[in-house]
């Protein structure tokens, strides 16, 4: 049986550049070697390819040519460079079939701000939320009909305190693992987060805190879009932070959620909804935050190329949907090169 060549690209610019590389190791560890010709192709942190397929690094001088010998590519790629969009205009432009998200979905899950704009047109409900921006110095609030105001953070602080009440999360529009995030519980905390947001995006989110659980839900599928079981995550911090995702091994996860027949089918629907909205491909993981009490759902976020390693959520959520991790790794190929 001839085996398809496929490349694993992974590593990159981006400050999720060490979660990529867990990922991907996971990812070629438990790709089926009889039906696959494994390329492993790590890029550093100065954008430099390297082809490491025979555990030496060789330096890959002509990549568009590279990459138009494989039949098809992986981009485990977490974060900016990688996740939004670019990668995937690149293997656009050269004609080879990859796994996941196309352009357009990419760019706009990458941008929290940009995904908010499409769930409020789908009509999906969400946190309160305050954009601004920092450009050159300054600092400028937008309003919802994206009007500019240029002021001072001071000014800045007051505008959002005025229609959000504390505490409140500030977060660099784009960006993933959680990195650059913060939960602000007044006003001088407010501004030192806005400042901190800023090293990270020069647009910048601040969003309402939810009361609720934290629910996650995997997405498989080109256009017969499917949803898997339902998965709770137990912080052992204040919020989900890199750290507690990552770090902290007291932070746990509960498969299935326990949520009820009802809010879980509901969760299930929004999630498929959302991904459809943003015109998603191949996979993504949505999240939520469900209020028990009063039974409303909340879209936090939508993970075009969802963590990978072995502990993530996106294939344990399939593995309890009856779908092994080597099964969705082959379905995701297939979506592929459809």
């Amino acid at each position: 049986m001839q085996k398809n060549k496929i490349g694993i690209i992974y590593g990159g610019k981006s400050t999720e550049h060490e979660v990529s590389v867990i990922s991907a190791n996971s990812v070629i560890n438990n790709l089926n070697k009889d039906k696959y010709e494994i390329y492993n192709i790590f890029i550093d942190k100065n954008n430099n390819w390297y082809d490491k397929s025979n555990g030496e690094d060789k330096k890959i001088e002509d990549i568009n040519n590279f990459l138009k010998n494989l039949d098809v590519v992986f981009p485990v790629l977490h974060g900016l460079y990688g996740e939004d969009g670019t990668i995937q205009g690149m293997l656009e432009l050269l004609g080879i079939p990859y796994v996941g998200c196309k352009v357009l979905a990419s760019s706009i899950a990458m941008d929290k701000v940009y995904t908010k704009i499409i769930f409020d047109r789908a009509g999906i409900k969400q946190a309160n939320y305050v954009y601004i921006k920092k450009v050159k110095n300054k600092y400028i609030y937008i309003n919802k009909n994206f009007n500019e105001e240029i002021l001072e953070l001071e000014d800045i602080c007051k505008r959002v305190e005025s229609k959000i009440n504390y505490p409140m999360f500030v977060k660099p529009s784009n960006s993933g693992s959680s990195v650059g995030i913060n939960k602000a519980k007044n006003s001088e905390k407010l501004k030192e987060y806005i400042e901190y947001a800023a090293q990270f995006d020069n647009k910048i989110l601040i969003e309402e805190n939810i009361i609720g659980k934290e629910i996650e839900c995997s997405i498989l599928g080109n256009e017969d879009v499917k949803a898997s079981v339902l998965g709770e995550i137990k912080s052992a911090e204040e919020f989900y932070s890199f750290d507690a995702k990552y770090k902290n091994k007291e932070s746990k996860t509960i498969i299935p959620a326990t949520l009820s027949q009802e809010l879980t089918e509901k969760v299930r629907h929004l999630a498929v909804k959302a991904f459809k909205a943003i015109d998603g491909k191949g996979f993504s993981r949505v999240d939520f935050f469900v209020n028990e009490e009063t039974n409303d759902i909340y879209i936090n976020e939508i993970n075009t190329i969802p963590g990978f390693t072995e502990i993530s959520m996106y294939p344990k959520l399939w593995e309890a949907s009856g779908l092994k991790y080597s099964e969705l790794l082959d379905e995701l190929i297939k979506l592929a090169m459809e």
